[in-house]
């Protein structure tokens, strides 16, 4: 998954069979014959391999190799090796692949805000010139993700899928409570959990998570609110705005309408047993909630702060390392892409909502409920601030929010530690 933490058992996976792995999975013919870097490809008859890598190594992974297994069978020019590295350790084995150039992917899945480090360390290559090649364009993608990947002018990534926050709620609980309709801002959120709230059968109206989905739910408070987590030079996320949102959480389990230290994945739990009526999380979580057989409704998020609606997402897209020159290889990766723009409801099938706007406005798009309900929230979602290695520079954060929700600290105080740590961290 995505910016999303996996919830599922880590493999590697490959499409292409042991032989292609002993083979060290680039550099091969169709017959599996190795062949000079140049191409990955011999005389004529053979196909151009291409090496894709991906971190779908949850429930997510099937998906993407029934596109590639389709796009193999659709044509007799190229052929896609598939290769799921363990999510966990992805970016670990790509640093390692693209600093040794030993088995390095020549097409790989990023997650958008890893898109300005990679690029900044040179490791990747504009895209642009791929895209005209093939017939892409830029315009046929949500704006936020290619707004986002766009660098100094240079396009670097082409957007697979957008997963927003979305919110999830109990429909039995909301019958049983006389709630018609899923909130849609603070005042309809806070009336509903209090309504749904019944502590003589161990119900709460919303368990308030105090670890992951924090990185989620936290940046969408705080924008909604007015706050920022960067504010153009420096970490911003002591602002009042964004203890506001804090004290507005902690304020939920002081009144009991959230059971208090709820631990990694508690909501979920309660949310399985049907004792959380609503949980805030990602498209992600639609199987596991049809699995077990909850009746259950998705929507946006409510507008909780008082000064717009936002969202913060994450989101899958296709990047191609620097080191990829081939007139063949990307004439392959370019014509693949071109495949996938407008033959990827098989990956909206595992839950995402889909980038590319020809399949957003397709009749099997709006065809699913779910699926469209996430996409309605493309127009004001956000992703994390633009910022060289963010995810360093702000991993404070949860530490801190953790100590504040589970209130060993005031909200002021500990946004104001994780703001110090972070400025630290700006400066190694």
């Amino acid at each position: 998954m995505s910016k999303a933490r996996n919830k599922f058992s880590m493999l590697l996976l490959t499409v292409t069979g042991a032989a292609l792995i002993a083979a060290g999975c680039s550099g091969g013919t169709s017959d599996g014959e190795k062949t000079p870097d140049e191409g990955k490809s011999s005389g004529s008859g053979k196909k151009t391999e291409i090496l894709f890598w991906s971190p779908f190594s949850g429930s997510d992974g099937p998906f993407m190799k029934k596109i590639v297994d389709k796009y193999n069978g659709s044509q007799d020019q190229y052929k896609l090796n598939f290769v799921i590295q363990p999510n966990g350790e992805y970016y670990k084995q790509l640093d390692v692949a693209l600093s040794t150039g030993k088995e390095s992917p020549d097409l790989m899945i990023m997650h958008v805000d890893q898109v300005p480090t990679y690029a900044s360390k040179d490791q990747l290559q504009p895209i642009d010139d791929l895209a005209a090649g093939a017939g892409i364009n830029k315009a046929d993608f949500a704006e936020a993700a290619t707004d986002y990947s766009t660098l100094d002018g240079k396009w670097y990534s082409i957007p697979l899928d957008i997963h927003p926050l979305v919110m999830y709620y109990n429909k039995d609980l909301f019958e049983k409570a006389g709630i018609a309709a899923a909130p849609t801002n603070r005042t309809e959120f806070d009336d509903a959990v209090q309504k749904l709230t019944d502590k003589g059968n161990g119900v709460y109206g919303y368990a308030v998570p105090t670890l992951w989905p924090q990185q989620f739910i936290f940046p969408t408070l705080v924008w909604q609110n007015g706050g920022e987590l960067w504010n153009g030079t420096d970490v911003a996320y002591n602002s009042p705005e964004a203890v506001e949102m804090v004290q507005w959480l902690r304020g939920m389990v002081d009144s009991g309408v959230s059971p208090a230290n709820v631990q990694q994945d508690g909501e979920n739990t309660l949310f399985l047993q049907g004792k959380n009526a609503i949980q805030f999380n990602g498209p992600w979580m639609k199987s596991q909630f049809e699995e077990a057989g909850l009746n259950f409704g998705v929507a946006p998020v409510p507008q909780i702060g008082k000064a717009k609606q936002a969202v913060f997402a994450g989101s899958h897209g296709f990047v191609v390392p620097k080191s990829v020159t081939d007139e063949k290889m990307t004439a392959g990766i370019g014509d693949f892409l071109k495949y996938v723009s407008t033959n990827s409801m098989d990956w909206a099938e595992s839950g995402q909502a889909l980038a590319s706007k020809p399949m957003l406005e397709s009749d099997a798009f709006k065809a699913l409920e779910f699926q469209s309900s996430v996409a309605s929230a493309f127009p004001y979602v956000q992703f994390a601030p633009n910022v060289l290695n963010w995810g360093t520079v702000s991993e404070p954060i949860w530490g801190e929010l953790n100590n504040a929700l589970l209130g060993k600290k005031d909200a002021q105080k500990a946004l104001d530690d994780a703001v110090a740590k972070s400025q630290q961290a700006l400066k190694k």
